[in-house]
């Protein structure tokens, strides 16, 4: 039995698609247990390249199973919109690779528009939402007016509690807002073609995923985001509605924590973020804007650049910890090859203390100042190097610290986008 996480050691961005489509090849099922598609994952395969947002990576091969879980908000608009570019990619989505929570929660459009005029009201304390609707979605779930995909198989159920949230959602959007009011009659009739379209798809995934687990299948659960967005354990209020951290598995999907075998941290060898809040390693210079140009650093789902920074390790330690992370896979470190100096953070200055693990108050960490310890950097490219020992001497030495340092050994390594730049080194 080998049922085993991909989530994020960061701030999302980290290569868990490219690192997802990997494992999948050993996988039988796929997993999604949190999240939707404000989630962004490029894999590239040969000279394609996919952009996946709510599908699960595995859906690249024709003979894995794909799952969307319960712990996932699915927008059907978008869902099938993702269908439909993936079609047209040559990659079949059918019932028998792709199957959804009928627990799932439906993001409605009335989701979408508050999650809008919300951000706009918030004026210059805005969070930096991608506007698809998610945590107006997730409060819905929370406060018990959610409207489930198992709901939407049964129309009279569907439509009463729909005119119901109707109703209470146009007073917020006009008296409140100031929006313009849904049309409750369209939204039944659109939601009565994504109900005939998304039926063929649904299922209990819990037992479905349990099952497989039992029968001696590998399910792979595929994280979205990263640690520091988890909404308990990230660096709260700029993070994502859902958990992002293993934890988020057993609730997101419905099965035990004792099923679950190992857990894989990605890890970027830099650090990125998007959007507000403290970021101590940032580098607001021309070495910050070479790795953005040089790592291609614009969001999957939003285009928006990403701020670029030395690496964290109190981050990346941090997420060992609260993750249990079993092993660490390192991205992008084809991009740092050039830097004449290489540095990284192992801990934080703050008043008279040193600290190894970041506070929760964002007034703190801000006033964190990152203690550096400094690496002789690489000239060769990396990209063709196809086993650790191909790689240059610096970029071993580099390595063996985060591993050092988190406790954590690296079992792979990325030095490109391509399925074949991974140099795996030690088995999950």
């Amino acid at each position: 039995m080998s049922a085993f996480i991909v989530l994020g050691a960061q701030w999302g961005d980290e290569g868990k698609g490219k690192m997802t489509d990997y494992l999948a090849e050993e996988a039988d099922v796929v997993v999604r247990f949190q999240g939707g598609n404000n989630a962004g994952h490029t894999v590239e395969v040969g000279d394609k390249q996919y952009k996946l947002h709510l599908i699960p990576s595995g859906i690249l091969y024709d003979d894995k199973l794909n799952v969307i879980g319960n712990g996932v908000v699915v927008d059907p608009k978008a869902l099938f919109e993702e269908i439909g570019y993936l079609e047209k990619e040559g990659v079949k989505v059918t019932p028998e690779k792709l199957i959804i929570s009928d627990r799932a929660h439906l993001i409605m459009p009335y989701h979408k528009i508050l999650d809008k005029l919300k951000e706009e009201a918030r004026g210059k304390n805005d969070i930096g939402t991608t506007g698809k609707g998610i945590g107006p979605c997730y409060t819905d779930k929370i406060e018990r007016c959610g409207i489930r995909i198992c709901d939407l198989m049964h129309e009279d159920v569907f439509e009463e509690k729909l005119r119901e949230n109707v109703a209470m959602k146009n007073s917020y959007i006009t008296k409140v807002y100031g929006g313009e009011a849904l049309d409750v009659e369209k939204v039944l009739m659109d939601f009565k073609e994504y109900a005939r379209k998304i039926k063929p798809f649904v299922k209990d995934t819990s037992v479905q995923v349990y099952d497989g687990i039992k029968a001696n299948k590998t399910v792979l659960f595929e994280g979205a985001q990263g640690m520091l967005l988890d909404i308990d354990h990230g660096t709260y209020p700029y993070v994502t509605s859902s958990n992002t951290t293993a934890g988020g598995v057993s609730n997101g999907v419905g099965i035990g924590p004792n099923l679950i075998t190992s857990a894989v941290g990605i890890a970027k060898a830099y650090t990125t973020r998007v959007g507000k809040g403290p970021f101590p390693t940032e580098l607001n210079d021309e070495t910050g804007e070479w790795i953005r140009e040089k790592g291609h650093e614009y969001g999957v789902t939003t285009g928006r650049s990403r701020r670029c920074g030395w690496l964290d390790l109190v981050i990346v330690k941090s997420a060992t910890r609260v993750s249990g992370l079993t092993s660490l896979a390192v991205t992008k470190i084809d991009t740092l090859a050039g830097l004449e100096k290489i540095k990284v953070c192992v801990g934080y200055k703050f008043n008279d203390e040193v600290l190894d693990y970041f506070p929760a108050s964002l007034d703190d960490l801000a006033k964190c100042e990152p203690i550096y310890e400094e690496f002789d950097g690489w000239d060769e490219s990396v990209a063709d190097a196809r086993s650790y020992d191909n790689l240059p001497e610096n970029a071993k030495k580099y390595l063996r610290r985060i591993a050092e340092f988190t406790e954590t050994k690296i079992s792979i390594v990325s030095v490109g986008p391509k399925r074949d730049q991974t140099i795996r080194i030690d088995e999950l």
